[in-house]
């Protein structure tokens, strides 16, 4: 595994208990324009539109960015007060096994702009250290709800709530992008937001499991650092 792979120690959640997993990312990528519906995927790149974001060349896209950016820290440095995050599943592929996660695609709104894979590539992308193998819950994936909230103003506002169904399942999209390889993640598409895109002093995210009772959170702060040219 290179040297540049992100090694993250993983918490595994089974039906049967927990166990430690330490795992070695050394491919990291990030689906876009994932969504089944198309009024919703639409309504997701008008948001995008509205801030100066092109529209994509085609549906889904997938960015490779740096897979040291994977990070299960509580806390992100971003430069700037331009960057936001977005709730995303995450599958992970380690030690032969797939395995789901709840991560955030966070992005740099400004850079973003001028060039989507620049943005993607400015920000360290945050994900659970705790997940579930994804055979638990492949029999029911479109009953799972991502959900995300924002802490502005001093209090904490619901920012993204939906069924992971609007977005193409994981085996879908690893077919598209051609197979997912031992030792990658890929995060796999966003909801669109409540309000409009904006930044926060700190992103939580949740995917919940209402049949089998169960969820992933992970919060995280964004700490802006100063510009200065």
């Amino acid at each position: 595994m290179s040297e540049s792979a992100a090694q993250l120690d993983l918490t595994v959640q089974t039906k049967d208990g927990n166990e430690a997993l330490a795992a070695a990312v050394g491919e990291l990528v990030i689906a876009g324009w994932t969504g089944r519906n198309r009024e919703a995927m639409e309504a997701h790149i008008a948001e995008l539109e509205a801030i100066g974001i092109a529209r994509p060349k085609t549906v889904p896209m997938f960015y490779r960015v740096a897979a040291a950016l994977l990070t299960t820290a509580a806390e992100i440095q971003v430069s700037g007060p331009h960057s936001s995050g977005e709730a995303e599943t995450v599958i992970l592929n380690l030690d032969g096994r797939h395995y789901v996660a709840v991560g955030s695609d966070h992005t740099d709104r400004q850079a973003e702009t001028v060039g989507v894979s620049l943005s993607k590539q400015m920000c360290a992308k945050p994900v659970g250290p705790a997940v579930w193998p994804y055979d638990e819950v492949a029999g029911h994936w479109d009953d799972l709800i991502l959900r995300s909230w924002i802490e502005e103003d001093g209090g904490r506002s619901l920012y993204q709530e939906g069924a992971v169904a609007a977005m193409r399942p994981p085996a879908e999209l690893q077919g598209l992008y051609g197979d997912l390889p031992e030792g990658a993640a890929m995060f796999g598409g966003t909801l669109a937001v409540r309000g409009e895109i904006r930044p926060a002093a700190a992103f939580e995210m949740e995917l919940d499991d209402p049949v089998l009772g169960r969820r992933l959170r992970h919060r995280y702060a964004i700490v802006p650092l100063p510009v200065e040219g």
